[in-house]
């Protein structure tokens, strides 16, 4: 449904397989349990762009005073990713794979490709600024009748990606650093949270019709851009579960009501910028975070907010509310561990003869409020000039900001919106020259999906296969064994062996499509039956291969042995019971239906025995 002056624009990143972008080492991650080779330090600081001017969202970074601690590994990373060494050549089948991706989007390609530095300070990039390249601009994507306008494609590395957050370091595991990370940015013309969803799921498809990008969690990423009538551009960033992309925004455009509405109901004011220490008064209260902090020789400070009763605990979204925003204000500025805001006490160990005493302390009125923060004294300052100015920034309404998506469909202050400023040319890679004539495009995985609906596919199945990019191999597997239905091959490449992983808990990344289609092969050519493909392929994903003599089918005239045999030893029970006799002792040795036809027979002949 449309809603109206909704604005929405989508930035989809897409990791691209093979090898780095400036460097020949793998496209691949280390394993989260992989010790590094190397451990580096690294402390960044933000440079001036070609403006000349100092990025708002870098001098915010900056600010923290962190440093860096980077997980280096010898199969993933090289004097590049440690910026210790040039960067080479830009990737050149990266590259096409984005010129791909630009043409199946109707895009106008750059004539020239020239890298840019974007200032990136942290902590994602060893280098403090991240290589991007402008492939194509001013593109479409149609969904649903509509055409979405497709603003800009990039090429460009992707960043270094986060294992731990410290109060005064960050550690990252290097070896994602470096891989090309394709970048379309629609533009702002999507007025629905379902039509978001819809664009995304479009462009996602359109990636992964190329058969070069990667696939699994992590290796594509959205970020979602919304505003409202009277709003400002909010991007919300990690948007990994797209049915959760709707949620995201309408809980978006809740706060940025909520935030609106707040303007109107203060008006213009002014507020005192007093800190005043408040340490004294607690020092006999429950509260865990304040005794900590006293523990640890820290102190609490607060702010008066003129005006503010009522307004802090306005909810924001789920489980959100205004005070919420100063909260996460405070943390990014300086990391502290405890806010508290007037409207949310008495709570927390804090009682009424704290909240009273504080008042008096801060000479709050009725319509006033407060907020303490609870830290290291150098800590608190920092993270009450951050509320503070959060504060005053309320009678602008909606700010532009950078948040951050939480599992739960609401979102969390990262840093303010970056500007043109962070970015400055890259003087180390040489531009390159777009050449689109041997660019063969593919065929879209819609357009798969319904070609494998001709083939008898039930049109869940033919999606997923389709979506699965095992499109050309389901047809291979057809071609080669044309004894068995279309769907029994497709059922056994996706569906079998997620039912085996979901039921066994095993991992199946050793079962791959060579064994597969030797699997395929043995049962068209009657060596092995159906009914053992479950335990062949437990047995491939424990070992890594396929033992076919160990499942090869007994002869036609072992099998009627065997079976009159069972009859003979169970003469008077049902043919039920006889089949699951029978199942038992010859499952995966012979085929069900040839053991379901002599037993039958062997039923209707019982007289003869």
């Amino acid at each position: 449904m449309i809603i109206k002056g909704l604005k929405v624009g989508l930035e989809i990143h897409q990791q691209v397989a093979g090898k780095k972008l400036f460097c020949n080492c793998p496209a691949e991650l280390a394993e989260e349990n992989q010790q590094p080779t190397l451990v580096i330090k690294r402390e960044l600081r933000a440079v001036a762009g070609e403006t000349g001017e100092l990025d708002i969202a870098a001098a915010h970074e900056q600010k923290k005073q962190k440093y860096y601690l980077y997980n280096s590994y010898d199969a993933y990373n090289c004097l590049v990713d440690l910026d210790e060494e040039p960067p080479q050549p830009l990737n050149r089948e990266a590259l096409e794979v984005a010129l791909t991706v630009a043409k199946l989007l109707h895009a106008d390609i750059a004539d020239e490709i020239q890298v840019m530095r974007k200032t990136v300070v942290d902590g994602s990039n060893t280098t403090g600024f991240q290589r991007t390249a402008l492939i194509a601009m001013n593109g479409f994507v149609e969904v649903e009748g509509r055409k979405i306008g497709i603003e800009t494609i990039c090429l460009e590395e992707d960043a270094a990606k986060i294992v731990e957050r410290k109060g005064e370091f960050d550690v990252y595991n290097l070896s994602r650093l470096g891989i090309p990370l394709i970048e379309i940015a629609t533009d702002a013309s999507i007025e629905s949270p379902e039509l978001a969803q819809k664009v995304a799921e479009k462009i996602g498809m359109i990636l992964r019709s190329t058969g070069k990008v990667k696939r699994g969690i992590g290796t594509i990423r959205q970020d979602v851009n919304v505003s409202v009538p009277n709003g400002q551009r909010v991007e919300i960033k990690g948007v990994q579960d797209l049915k959760m992309m709707p949620t995201i925004i309408c809980n978006e455009m809740q706060r940025q009501h909520t935030l609106l509405d707040v303007q109107k109901q203060l008006g213009r004011f002014s507020l005192e910028k007093e800190f005043v220490d408040v340490s004294f008064i607690l020092e006999g209260c429950t509260s865990k975070i304040v005794q900590n902090t006293f523990n640890n020789n820290g102190v609490i400070y607060g702010l008066r907010l003129e005006g503010f009763a009522g307004i802090l605990g306005k909810e924001t979204m789920p489980e959100k509310r205004v005070g919420s925003e100063f909260s996460m204000y405070a943390k990014a500025a300086a990391g502290v561990g405890g806010l508290f805001h007037s409207d949310e006490l008495p709570n927390y160990g804090i009682e009424q003869q704290h909240v009273d005493a504080l008042n008096k302390k801060f000479g709050c009125g009725t319509k006033d409020g407060f907020v303490i923060i609870a830290d290291q004294k150098e800590k608190v300052v920092r993270a009450l000039e951050a509320v503070y100015a959060r504060a005053m920034a309320l009678q602008n309404g909606v700010i532009k900001e950078v948040r951050n998506a939480v599992e739960d469909g609401t979102t969390v202050f990262l840093r303010p919106m970056p500007g043109a400023a962070r970015m400055y040319p890259e003087t180390d890679v040489m531009p390159v020259i777009a050449d689109t004539t041997n660019i063969t495009l593919p065929k879209l995985l819609d357009e798969s999906a319904a070609d494998f609906l001709k083939l008898g596919l039930s049109k869940d199945l033919a999606e997923l296969i389709a979506k699965s990019g095992k499109g050309e191999k389901f047809l291979e597997f057809v071609n080669q064994n044309p004894q068995l239905s279309h769907s029994f091959i497709a059922e056994t490449m996706l569906p079998k062996l997620r039912e085996i992983k979901r039921k066994y808990n095993i991992d199946i990344k050793k079962i791959n499509d060579d064994e597969i289609g030797k699997v395929l092969s043995g049962t068209a050519q009657g060596i092995i039956s159906k009914e053992a493909h479950e335990d062949i392929f437990i047995d491939i994903a424990k070992t890594g291969k396929f033992d076919i003599d160990k499942y090869k089918n007994i002869s036609d005239s072992e099998l009627e042995k065997t079976l009159k045999k069972i009859f003979a030893e169970n003469k008077d029970a049902p043919l039920g019971t006889l089949m699951g006799i029978a199942m038992k002792e010859l499952r995966g040795k012979a085929d069900g239906k040839k053991i379901n036809e002599i037993v039958r027979k062997l039923v209707t002949n019982r007289s003869v025995f």
